[in-house]
């Protein structure tokens, strides 16, 4: 025998996958979800319709009830009074008790008019209020999915540029930059070599000799110069 508490776990657990799906696939329709609202509230909307029109129509059978014993009132108390004027009082009692029962109805059917007045306002409140819910619903859907698509809309935009690979430019640049770099050693390292050349060392000497001979040569010209001067000097005096 099935364990009957096994059975109800087992239809919780059912009802519970059934409700996860279908929040699931309203999260990815919303425009379902909006749309089974709506459906949910026009059915509302129509089933107070029907009501607000019974809740009318007693009013206005109460109405016209009341308006028909009200003018039979009247001619009883018309008819109650030619009685009266005439000495009639076997039918002045009738008449009598026939008034003393519409006063009683008339007082109950108005009670009965006011609270079916009541009920006719509250039921047409209430359904100007769903109208409106319906309305709103309907405003909210049109913009929450407007802003949904936008979203989705920046959202496929962002993964196509999330998804643009700049490697093979970044690899390219980099080699381009080794290359530069490169040549920027074979130079310098072309120089040193010719710094460390024996034909460039020996030119080098040679400058420096030859800077050290001029500055030999203009020293003894300044001393020569220089005795110039004296002889002439000595010669003066």
């Amino acid at each position: 025998m099935v364990d009957i508490s096994l059975v109800g776990r087992l239809s919780n657990l059912w009802s519970g996958f059934v409700a996860l799906w279908i929040t699931d696939v309203e999260k990815r329709h919303p425009e379902i979800a909006y749309q089974n609202a709506i459906d949910s509230m026009i059915e509302k909307y129509g089933k107070l319709k029907t009501a607000t029109a019974a809740i009318m129509r007693r009013r206005e059978d109460v109405s016209a009830r009341l308006e028909s014993e009200r003018s039979e009132l009247a001619a009883v108390t018309a008819d109650l009074n030619t009685a009266l004027a005439t000495a009639q009082d076997d039918l002045g009692i009738v008449l009598i008790q026939k008034k003393n029962s519409l006063d009683a109805s008339i007082k109950a059917l108005e009670q009965e008019m006011e609270q079916a007045r009541t009920d006719t306002q509250e039921a047409k409140d209430s359904l100007l209020q769903v109208k409106s819910e319906i309305q709103k619903l309907k405003d909210e859907k049109d913009r929450m999915l407007a802003q949904m698509l936008s979203a989705q809309a920046r959202l496929k935009i962002q993964n196509q540029l999330d998804g643009l690979s700049v490697d093979a430019e970044v690899r390219a640049l980099d080699n381009v930059r080794e290359h530069i770099k490169t040549t920027v050693a074979e130079a310098k390292m072309g120089s040193e070599m010719r710094d460390s050349d024996l034909d460039v060392k020996l030119a080098k000497l040679r400058q420096s000799s030859g800077a050290v001979t001029a500055r030999q040569q203009l020293e003894e010209m300044k001393r020569a110069r220089a005795g110039q001067a004296d002889a002439v000097a000595g010669k003066s005096m």
